[in-house]
């Protein structure tokens, strides 16, 4: 697979005006990007300044914490996916992973994929905040609830992702899942060690200067 067409061109900020979310488009246009990776808000914008390529367009769920109700959850992604979404990229319970309540885990990623209808589902762990059993046990119960991806972090919280958490992960779902990197990939050796890794995509607002070899600071 092309290097292109591993990143999902990220824009996640609060303040992401209108005109960022323009360029963001126009640059995955050029690039030829998997997709871009927008808040719920911008999905039909970009949805239309996208029609015609190859670039799906991405969304968070439950985006960064992950505590909401599964019915809110899948209230968002079912109006996501009306709104032309493709992709969806929901956060964990977190919390309830770390008390054990397993059950309650699987069915809030199930209830996604359900909502989803088929689309692809990344389920964001937010790797920085849990153990490495607790990494292989979700990686497992999103197996189990069928997402398409786990993936490392939102890039919101106290790190990102780490090329160990990518190995770890990829090992876990044992070729049932796909793994997405995310958070602190911000050059073309990250990027190289991600993917030699396991990572089967990666989020970054970088893209660009990934494709242009260069160093980017701004973070995700």
């Amino acid at each position: 697979m092309k290097l292109n067409k591993y990143i999902d061109h990220t824009l996640l900020k609060a303040d992401a005006t209108k005109e960022k979310i323009t360029q963001l488009c126009e640059e995955a246009k050029t690039y030829d990007f998997a997709s871009v990776c927008v808040n719920t808000y911008w999905v039909s914008y970009c949805k239309q300044l996208l029609q015609g390529s190859d670039v799906k367009v991405c969304t968070v769920v439950g985006f960064p914490l992950g505590a909401m109700s599964s019915k809110a959850k899948a209230f968002e992604t079912a109006d996501a996916i009306e709104q032309g979404a493709e992709e969806i990229d929901m956060v964990l319970n977190i919390g309830e992973l770390k008390a054990g309540n397993y059950d309650a885990v699987r069915n809030d990623v199930k209830a996604v994929v359900d909502a989803a209808k088929g689309y692809c589902v990344k389920v964001i762990l937010e790797n920085c905040l849990l153990t490495k059993e607790e990494i292989v046990k979700a990686c497992e119960l999103c197996v189990d609830a069928g997402a398409t991806f786990v993936k490392t972090s939102t890039g919101f919280s106290t790190s990102g992702a780490t090329v160990e958490d990518v190995a770890l992960m990829k090992e876990a779902v044992k070729e049932k899942c796909k793994v997405k990197a995310a958070g602190g990939v911000r050059n073309a050796d990250d990027l190289a060690k991600m993917i030699e890794a396991g990572a089967d995509r990666i989020g970054t607002s970088a893209g660009v200067a990934l494709m242009q070899n260069k160093e980017h600071t701004s973070g995700y």
